[in-house]
Protein backbone atom coordinates (compact mmCIF):
# COMPACT_ATOMS: atom_id res chain seq x y z
CA UNK A 1 0.00 0.00 0.00
CA UNK A 2 0.88 3.86 -0.51
CA UNK A 3 1.22 5.84 2.75
CA UNK A 4 -0.95 9.09 1.97
CA UNK A 5 -0.09 12.59 3.05
CA UNK A 6 -2.19 15.22 4.72
CA UNK A 7 -0.95 17.38 1.39
CA UNK A 8 -3.11 14.74 -0.60
CA UNK A 9 -5.95 14.27 1.41
CA UNK A 10 -6.60 18.16 2.13
CA UNK A 11 -5.92 18.49 -2.30
CA UNK A 12 -8.14 15.75 -2.77
CA UNK A 13 -11.30 17.14 0.20
CA UNK A 14 -10.91 20.69 -1.74
CA UNK A 15 -11.44 18.67 -5.03
CA UNK A 16 -14.72 16.90 -3.55
CA UNK A 17 -16.38 20.08 -2.51
CA UNK A 18 -15.25 21.93 -5.47
CA UNK A 19 -16.91 19.36 -7.78
CA UNK A 20 -20.04 18.44 -5.40
CA UNK A 21 -22.79 20.54 -6.64
CA UNK A 22 -21.77 18.92 -10.22
CA UNK A 23 -22.00 15.59 -8.44
CA UNK A 24 -25.34 16.01 -7.22
CA UNK A 25 -26.44 17.63 -10.76
CA UNK A 26 -25.37 13.89 -12.30
CA UNK A 27 -26.87 11.63 -9.67
CA UNK A 28 -30.71 14.16 -10.29
CA UNK A 29 -29.90 13.02 -13.77
CA UNK A 30 -29.03 9.84 -13.14
CA UNK A 31 -32.04 8.59 -10.72
CA UNK A 32 -34.60 10.38 -13.61
CA UNK A 33 -34.02 7.57 -15.49
CA UNK A 34 -36.33 4.70 -14.63
CA UNK A 35 -34.05 1.65 -14.37
CA UNK A 36 -36.76 -1.00 -13.60
CA UNK A 37 -35.95 -4.43 -14.48
CA UNK A 38 -35.35 -5.03 -18.44
CA UNK A 39 -35.69 -1.15 -18.57
CA UNK A 40 -31.90 -0.45 -17.82
CA UNK A 41 -30.23 0.07 -21.30
CA UNK A 42 -31.22 4.02 -20.97
CA UNK A 43 -29.26 4.52 -17.72
CA UNK A 44 -26.41 2.25 -19.32
CA UNK A 45 -26.16 4.74 -22.15
CA UNK A 46 -25.97 7.66 -20.01
CA UNK A 47 -23.25 6.12 -17.82
CA UNK A 48 -21.51 5.04 -20.89
CA UNK A 49 -21.38 8.59 -22.51
CA UNK A 50 -20.30 10.03 -19.18
CA UNK A 51 -17.33 7.40 -18.53
CA UNK A 52 -16.27 8.16 -22.25
CA UNK A 53 -15.89 11.67 -21.93
CA UNK A 54 -13.73 11.41 -19.23
CA UNK A 55 -11.23 9.85 -21.93
CA UNK A 56 -11.70 6.06 -20.68
CA UNK A 57 -11.76 2.64 -22.61
CA UNK A 58 -15.70 1.85 -22.15
CA UNK A 59 -16.38 -1.47 -23.00
CA UNK A 60 -20.38 -1.17 -23.80
CA UNK A 61 -21.83 -5.17 -24.27
CA UNK A 62 -25.22 -6.99 -24.10
CA UNK A 63 -25.31 -9.98 -21.89
CA UNK A 64 -25.59 -13.40 -23.41
CA UNK A 65 -27.73 -15.72 -21.04
CA UNK A 66 -25.69 -18.73 -22.70
CA UNK A 67 -22.35 -16.90 -21.75
CA UNK A 68 -22.80 -17.31 -18.02
CA UNK A 69 -25.23 -20.26 -17.61
CA UNK A 70 -22.15 -22.57 -17.05
CA UNK A 71 -20.32 -20.01 -14.69
CA UNK A 72 -20.43 -20.50 -10.79
CA UNK A 73 -22.90 -18.22 -8.94
CA UNK A 74 -25.11 -17.81 -12.46
CA UNK A 75 -28.92 -18.13 -11.34
CA UNK A 76 -31.91 -18.63 -13.10
CA UNK A 77 -33.74 -15.74 -15.90
CA UNK A 78 -36.80 -15.37 -16.66
CA UNK A 79 -37.44 -12.49 -18.13
CA UNK A 80 -36.43 -10.89 -21.81
CA UNK A 81 -32.53 -10.04 -21.73
CA UNK A 82 -32.56 -8.51 -25.32
CA UNK A 83 -32.10 -5.16 -23.80
CA UNK A 84 -29.98 -6.26 -21.04
CA UNK A 85 -26.12 -4.43 -21.15
CA UNK A 86 -22.84 -4.15 -19.04
CA UNK A 87 -20.83 -0.91 -19.08
CA UNK A 88 -17.31 -1.61 -17.55
CA UNK A 89 -14.74 1.24 -18.53
CA UNK A 90 -11.07 0.89 -17.51
CA UNK A 91 -8.19 3.52 -16.60
CA UNK A 92 -5.26 2.78 -17.79
CA UNK A 93 -2.28 4.70 -16.17
CA UNK A 94 0.98 5.48 -17.70
CA UNK A 95 3.39 4.11 -15.22
CA UNK A 96 1.89 1.29 -12.82
CA UNK A 97 3.12 1.70 -9.69
CA UNK A 98 0.06 0.54 -6.94
CA UNK A 99 -2.73 -2.43 -7.01
CA UNK A 100 -5.50 -2.89 -9.34
CA UNK A 101 -9.39 -2.19 -8.42
CA UNK A 102 -12.29 -3.01 -9.24
CA UNK A 103 -15.14 -0.08 -8.30
CA UNK A 104 -19.04 -1.20 -9.28
CA UNK A 105 -22.13 -0.43 -8.50
CA UNK A 106 -25.67 -0.72 -10.28
CA UNK A 107 -28.09 0.78 -11.57
CA UNK A 108 -30.62 -1.52 -11.68
CA UNK A 109 -34.13 -0.31 -9.12
CA UNK A 110 -36.83 -2.37 -7.76
CA UNK A 111 -40.68 -1.27 -8.68
CA UNK A 112 -41.60 1.77 -7.30
CA UNK A 113 -45.24 0.79 -5.97
CA UNK A 114 -48.44 3.51 -6.33
CA UNK A 115 -46.83 6.34 -6.95
CA UNK A 116 -49.69 8.14 -4.90
CA UNK A 117 -48.26 6.78 -1.87
CA UNK A 118 -44.98 8.26 -2.28
CA UNK A 119 -44.30 11.87 -0.84
CA UNK A 120 -43.17 12.73 -4.57
CA UNK A 121 -43.01 11.20 -7.46
CA UNK A 122 -40.08 8.44 -7.78
CA UNK A 123 -38.24 9.34 -10.11
CA UNK A 124 -38.18 13.24 -9.37
CA UNK A 125 -35.17 13.46 -7.36
CA UNK A 126 -35.98 16.24 -4.92
CA UNK A 127 -33.82 17.57 -2.54
CA UNK A 128 -35.16 18.30 1.21
CA UNK A 129 -33.07 18.69 4.42
CA UNK A 130 -29.67 17.33 2.72
CA UNK A 131 -31.76 14.35 1.25
CA UNK A 132 -32.22 13.66 -2.17
CA UNK A 133 -35.61 11.63 -2.56
CA UNK A 134 -35.99 9.00 -5.64
CA UNK A 135 -36.28 5.21 -6.31
CA UNK A 136 -32.83 4.24 -6.69
CA UNK A 137 -31.15 7.43 -5.39
CA UNK A 138 -29.90 5.48 -2.15
CA UNK A 139 -29.95 1.98 -3.75
CA UNK A 140 -26.87 2.45 -5.12
CA UNK A 141 -26.76 5.32 -7.75
CA UNK A 142 -25.15 7.72 -5.24
CA UNK A 143 -22.70 4.91 -4.64
CA UNK A 144 -22.11 4.88 -8.47
CA UNK A 145 -21.44 8.49 -8.65
CA UNK A 146 -19.39 8.84 -5.74
CA UNK A 147 -17.17 6.49 -7.05
CA UNK A 148 -16.76 8.41 -10.80
CA UNK A 149 -16.52 11.87 -9.08
CA UNK A 150 -13.61 10.32 -6.61
CA UNK A 151 -11.93 9.77 -9.69
CA UNK A 152 -12.73 13.34 -10.92
CA UNK A 153 -11.75 14.87 -7.85
CA UNK A 154 -8.10 13.22 -8.17
CA UNK A 155 -8.18 14.66 -11.39
CA UNK A 156 -8.72 17.65 -10.45
CA UNK A 157 -6.13 17.94 -7.88
CA UNK A 158 -3.35 16.59 -10.32
CA UNK A 159 -3.45 13.10 -10.21
CA UNK A 160 -4.58 9.90 -11.83
CA UNK A 161 -4.80 6.67 -9.95
CA UNK A 162 -1.06 4.67 -10.13
CA UNK A 163 -2.87 1.61 -11.33
CA UNK A 164 -5.27 -0.11 -13.54
CA UNK A 165 -8.54 0.50 -12.76
CA UNK A 166 -12.22 -1.00 -13.72
CA UNK A 167 -15.51 1.22 -13.02
CA UNK A 168 -18.20 -1.78 -13.61
CA UNK A 169 -22.10 -0.60 -13.54
CA UNK A 170 -23.98 -3.59 -14.19
CA UNK A 171 -27.67 -4.83 -13.94
CA UNK A 172 -29.53 -7.53 -12.37
CA UNK A 173 -28.17 -7.22 -8.81
CA UNK A 174 -31.71 -6.71 -7.37
CA UNK A 175 -32.47 -9.96 -9.03
CA UNK A 176 -29.62 -12.56 -10.23
CA UNK A 177 -26.23 -11.16 -9.79
CA UNK A 178 -25.90 -11.73 -13.21
CA UNK A 179 -24.65 -8.43 -14.60
CA UNK A 180 -21.53 -8.98 -12.61
CA UNK A 181 -21.11 -12.18 -13.34
CA UNK A 182 -20.96 -10.91 -16.94
CA UNK A 183 -17.94 -8.84 -16.49
CA UNK A 184 -16.07 -11.73 -14.57
CA UNK A 185 -17.07 -13.81 -17.68
CA UNK A 186 -15.53 -10.43 -20.11
CA UNK A 187 -12.24 -10.80 -18.27
CA UNK A 188 -12.23 -8.04 -15.74
CA UNK A 189 -10.13 -8.89 -13.01
CA UNK A 190 -8.26 -6.83 -10.00
CA UNK A 191 -6.91 -7.35 -6.95
CA UNK A 192 -9.44 -5.83 -4.79
CA UNK A 193 -13.37 -4.61 -5.37
CA UNK A 194 -14.73 -2.07 -4.07
CA UNK A 195 -18.77 -2.12 -4.23
CA UNK A 196 -20.69 1.63 -2.99
CA UNK A 197 -23.93 0.32 -1.26
CA UNK A 198 -25.47 2.29 0.70
CA UNK A 199 -24.07 1.09 4.17
CA UNK A 200 -24.07 4.29 6.42
CA UNK A 201 -20.13 4.85 5.91
CA UNK A 202 -19.69 1.09 7.06
CA UNK A 203 -17.70 -1.45 6.50
CA UNK A 204 -20.22 -4.64 5.44
CA UNK A 205 -18.39 -7.72 6.77
CA UNK A 206 -20.82 -10.10 5.94
CA UNK A 207 -23.83 -10.53 3.87
CA UNK A 208 -26.81 -13.39 3.71
CA UNK A 209 -27.40 -15.74 1.00
CA UNK A 210 -30.73 -15.41 -1.21
CA UNK A 211 -33.09 -17.98 -2.57
CA UNK A 212 -35.80 -16.90 -5.10
CA UNK A 213 -38.54 -19.76 -5.94
CA UNK A 214 -42.17 -19.65 -7.38
CA UNK A 215 -44.56 -22.24 -5.87
CA UNK A 216 -47.57 -23.04 -8.32
CA UNK A 217 -50.98 -24.53 -6.51
CA UNK A 218 -53.76 -25.92 -8.30
CA UNK A 219 -57.08 -26.25 -6.32
CA UNK A 220 -60.79 -27.62 -7.76
CA UNK A 221 -63.45 -24.73 -8.85
CA UNK A 222 -66.42 -24.35 -8.08
CA UNK A 223 -69.70 -22.21 -7.73
CA UNK A 224 -68.95 -20.09 -4.78
CA UNK A 225 -72.64 -21.18 -4.00
CA UNK A 226 -71.37 -24.89 -3.41
CA UNK A 227 -67.24 -23.79 -2.11
CA UNK A 228 -67.46 -26.85 -0.21
CA UNK A 229 -67.40 -28.96 -2.81
CA UNK A 230 -63.95 -27.13 -3.91
CA UNK A 231 -60.50 -26.61 -2.87
CA UNK A 232 -59.09 -23.05 -2.72
CA UNK A 233 -56.17 -22.82 -4.24
CA UNK A 234 -55.06 -19.31 -2.52
CA UNK A 235 -55.94 -20.90 0.43
CA UNK A 236 -53.63 -23.92 0.10
CA UNK A 237 -51.02 -21.63 -1.19
CA UNK A 238 -51.61 -19.87 2.68
CA UNK A 239 -50.91 -23.25 4.40
CA UNK A 240 -47.57 -23.63 2.25
CA UNK A 241 -46.94 -20.22 3.72
CA UNK A 242 -47.34 -21.23 7.49
CA UNK A 243 -45.07 -24.28 6.83
CA UNK A 244 -42.28 -22.11 5.25
CA UNK A 245 -42.35 -19.53 8.44
CA UNK A 246 -41.79 -22.54 10.68
CA UNK A 247 -38.63 -22.93 8.57
CA UNK A 248 -37.62 -19.53 8.76
CA UNK A 249 -37.91 -19.88 12.31
CA UNK A 250 -36.02 -22.64 12.79
CA UNK A 251 -33.43 -21.23 10.74
CA UNK A 252 -33.36 -17.78 12.61
CA UNK A 253 -32.47 -19.87 15.85
CA UNK A 254 -29.93 -21.67 14.07
CA UNK A 255 -28.52 -18.31 13.77
CA UNK A 256 -27.83 -17.96 17.28
CA UNK A 257 -24.65 -19.85 16.84
CA UNK A 258 -23.37 -18.03 14.09
CA UNK A 259 -20.41 -15.65 14.59
CA UNK A 260 -21.67 -12.91 12.90
CA UNK A 261 -25.50 -12.80 13.10
CA UNK A 262 -25.23 -14.18 17.21
CA UNK A 263 -26.68 -10.39 17.77
CA UNK A 264 -29.29 -10.42 15.42
CA UNK A 265 -32.98 -11.16 16.56
CA UNK A 266 -33.85 -12.55 13.02
CA UNK A 267 -31.64 -12.21 10.00
CA UNK A 268 -32.85 -14.89 7.68
CA UNK A 269 -36.52 -13.16 6.21
CA UNK A 270 -38.56 -15.25 4.31
CA UNK A 271 -41.12 -13.21 2.02
CA UNK A 272 -43.95 -14.04 0.10
CA UNK A 273 -43.76 -11.07 -2.22
CA UNK A 274 -45.98 -11.47 -5.05
CA UNK A 275 -49.54 -13.52 -5.26
CA UNK A 276 -51.31 -14.18 -8.52
CA UNK A 277 -54.29 -16.05 -8.04
CA UNK A 278 -58.02 -16.99 -9.08
CA UNK A 279 -60.40 -16.07 -12.11
CA UNK A 280 -63.48 -14.79 -10.97
CA UNK A 281 -64.77 -13.48 -7.30
CA UNK A 282 -67.80 -16.61 -7.59
CA UNK A 283 -65.52 -19.20 -8.52
CA UNK A 284 -63.32 -20.91 -6.12
CA UNK A 285 -59.78 -20.31 -7.60
CA UNK A 286 -58.20 -22.93 -9.66
CA UNK A 287 -55.10 -21.55 -9.18
CA UNK A 288 -52.64 -19.83 -7.22
CA UNK A 289 -49.00 -18.47 -8.33
CA UNK A 290 -46.74 -17.25 -5.19
CA UNK A 291 -43.19 -15.48 -5.75
CA UNK A 292 -41.07 -16.17 -2.70
CA UNK A 293 -37.93 -14.79 -1.76
CA UNK A 294 -36.17 -16.46 1.65
CA UNK A 295 -32.34 -15.33 3.12
CA UNK A 296 -29.56 -18.08 4.66
CA UNK A 297 -26.32 -17.97 6.61
CA UNK A 298 -23.04 -17.38 4.95
CA UNK A 299 -21.54 -20.40 4.68
CA UNK A 300 -24.87 -22.57 3.64
CA UNK A 301 -24.55 -24.83 0.97
CA UNK A 302 -27.07 -23.80 -1.99
CA UNK A 303 -28.46 -27.19 -2.44
CA UNK A 304 -28.83 -27.99 1.17
CA UNK A 305 -30.75 -25.16 1.28
CA UNK A 306 -32.82 -25.75 -1.49
CA UNK A 307 -33.29 -29.25 -0.38
CA UNK A 308 -34.96 -28.34 3.29
CA UNK A 309 -37.01 -25.82 1.36
CA UNK A 310 -38.16 -28.47 -1.02
CA UNK A 311 -38.81 -30.88 2.14
CA UNK A 312 -40.76 -28.06 3.93
CA UNK A 313 -42.71 -27.76 1.08
CA UNK A 314 -43.46 -31.27 0.22
CA UNK A 315 -44.02 -32.34 4.05
CA UNK A 316 -47.08 -29.52 4.02
CA UNK A 317 -48.65 -30.95 1.18
CA UNK A 318 -48.63 -34.36 2.05
CA UNK A 319 -50.58 -33.41 5.18
CA UNK A 320 -52.72 -31.80 3.60
CA UNK A 321 -56.57 -32.77 2.43
CA UNK A 322 -56.35 -31.73 -1.15
CA UNK A 323 -52.61 -30.68 -1.78
CA UNK A 324 -51.69 -34.29 -0.72
CA UNK A 325 -53.33 -35.45 -4.35
CA UNK A 326 -52.22 -32.35 -6.11
CA UNK A 327 -48.98 -31.83 -4.88
CA UNK A 328 -47.46 -27.81 -5.61
CA UNK A 329 -44.87 -27.27 -8.20
CA UNK A 330 -41.76 -25.48 -7.08
CA UNK A 331 -39.41 -23.58 -9.26
CA UNK A 332 -36.23 -21.99 -9.29
CA UNK A 333 -37.20 -18.39 -10.71
CA UNK A 334 -34.11 -16.17 -9.65
CA UNK A 335 -31.90 -15.75 -6.85
CA UNK A 336 -29.27 -18.22 -6.04
CA UNK A 337 -26.98 -16.63 -4.30
CA UNK A 338 -24.86 -17.54 -1.56
CA UNK A 339 -23.77 -15.56 1.34
CA UNK A 340 -20.53 -13.91 1.63
CA UNK A 341 -18.07 -12.88 4.52
CA UNK A 342 -15.11 -10.69 3.75
CA UNK A 343 -12.04 -11.94 5.68
CA UNK A 344 -10.62 -9.81 8.39
CA UNK A 345 -7.18 -8.59 8.10
CA UNK A 346 -6.90 -8.12 4.41
CA UNK A 347 -3.94 -5.15 2.68
CA UNK A 348 -7.78 -3.99 1.37
CA UNK A 349 -9.85 -3.55 4.50
CA UNK A 350 -6.14 -1.84 5.98
CA UNK A 351 -6.41 0.54 2.86
CA UNK A 352 -10.10 1.35 3.47
CA UNK A 353 -10.03 2.06 7.01
CA UNK A 354 -6.67 4.22 6.62
CA UNK A 355 -8.65 6.22 3.90
CA UNK A 356 -11.89 6.02 6.68
CA UNK A 357 -9.56 8.02 9.28
CA UNK A 358 -7.99 10.30 6.72
CA UNK A 359 -10.86 11.38 5.37
CA UNK A 360 -12.24 12.27 8.57
CA UNK A 361 -14.65 9.93 9.00
CA UNK A 362 -13.22 8.47 12.62
CA UNK A 363 -12.63 4.62 12.97
CA UNK A 364 -14.53 2.36 10.40
CA UNK A 365 -17.14 0.57 11.97
CA UNK A 366 -18.44 -2.86 10.62
CA UNK A 367 -22.57 -4.18 10.25
CA UNK A 368 -23.46 -8.05 9.37
CA UNK A 369 -26.37 -7.08 5.95
CA UNK A 370 -29.38 -9.04 6.11
CA UNK A 371 -29.49 -8.36 2.18
CA UNK A 372 -27.27 -9.65 -0.14
CA UNK A 373 -25.10 -7.86 -2.72
CA UNK A 374 -22.56 -8.56 -5.47
CA UNK A 375 -19.83 -8.99 -3.56
CA UNK A 376 -20.12 -12.97 -3.63
CA UNK A 377 -18.58 -13.05 -6.70
CA UNK A 378 -15.11 -11.57 -6.23
CA UNK A 379 -15.02 -12.77 -3.09
CA UNK A 380 -16.31 -16.63 -3.18
CA UNK A 381 -15.26 -17.36 -6.99
CA UNK A 382 -12.28 -15.33 -7.74
CA UNK A 383 -10.24 -14.91 -4.33
CA UNK A 384 -10.83 -10.82 -4.98
CA UNK A 385 -11.50 -8.91 -1.57
CA UNK A 386 -14.77 -7.84 -1.56
CA UNK A 387 -15.24 -4.29 0.12
CA UNK A 388 -18.52 -2.91 0.92
CA UNK A 389 -18.68 0.66 1.84
CA UNK A 390 -21.72 3.15 0.63
CA UNK A 391 -23.22 6.02 1.82
CA UNK A 392 -26.65 6.69 4.35
CA UNK A 393 -29.57 5.56 2.71
CA UNK A 394 -33.05 5.22 4.06
CA UNK A 395 -36.38 3.40 2.95
CA UNK A 396 -34.65 1.33 -0.16
CA UNK A 397 -36.83 -0.37 -1.07
CA UNK A 398 -39.70 1.62 0.16
CA UNK A 399 -42.05 4.83 -0.39
CA UNK A 400 -39.60 7.80 -0.43
CA UNK A 401 -36.66 6.38 -1.05
CA UNK A 402 -33.33 8.69 -0.12
CA UNK A 403 -29.54 9.50 0.45
CA UNK A 404 -28.32 11.65 2.78
CA UNK A 405 -26.12 14.21 0.72
CA UNK A 406 -23.34 14.87 3.26
CA UNK A 407 -22.55 10.91 3.35
CA UNK A 408 -22.50 10.99 -0.22
CA UNK A 409 -19.55 13.66 0.14
CA UNK A 410 -17.91 11.76 2.57
CA UNK A 411 -17.87 8.87 0.79
CA UNK A 412 -16.57 10.54 -2.14
CA UNK A 413 -14.01 11.47 -0.31
CA UNK A 414 -13.32 8.27 1.14
CA UNK A 415 -13.29 6.62 -1.91
CA UNK A 416 -10.60 8.68 -3.36
CA UNK A 417 -8.42 8.21 -0.58
CA UNK A 418 -9.07 4.65 -0.64
CA UNK A 419 -7.99 4.50 -4.42
CA UNK A 420 -4.72 6.57 -2.90
CA UNK A 421 -3.55 4.46 -0.52
CA UNK A 422 -4.48 1.11 -2.63
CA UNK A 423 -3.89 2.13 -6.45
CA UNK A 424 -1.07 4.69 -5.84
CA UNK A 425 -0.97 7.90 -7.58
CA UNK A 426 0.94 9.38 -10.33
CA UNK A 427 1.23 13.56 -10.98
CA UNK A 428 0.17 14.63 -14.08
Amino acid sequence: MNAVSSEIAGALARAVDAGFDDEVQFLAEYVRLPSLRGQEAPAQDFMAAALRRRGLDVDHWRIKPDDIAHLPGFSPIDVDFTRAYTVVASHRPARVAGRSLIVQGHCDVVPEGPHDMWTHPPFDPVIEGGWMHGRGAGDMKAGIVAGLYALDALRRAGYEPAAPIHFQTVIEEESTGNGALSTLQRGYRAEAALIPEPSGCRLTRASVGVLWFKLKVRGHPTHVAYAEQGHNAIEAAYDLMKALRKLEARWNAAAGDDAHYHDHPHPLNFNPGKIVGGDWASSVPAWCEVECRMGMLPGTKLKDAQAEIERAVREAARDHPFLANQPPELTWNGFLAEGYVLPPGTPAEQALRDAQVLGGGGALEERASTATCDARFYGLYHDIPALVYGPRADSIHGFDERVDLESVRQVTRVIGLFIAGWCGLNRL
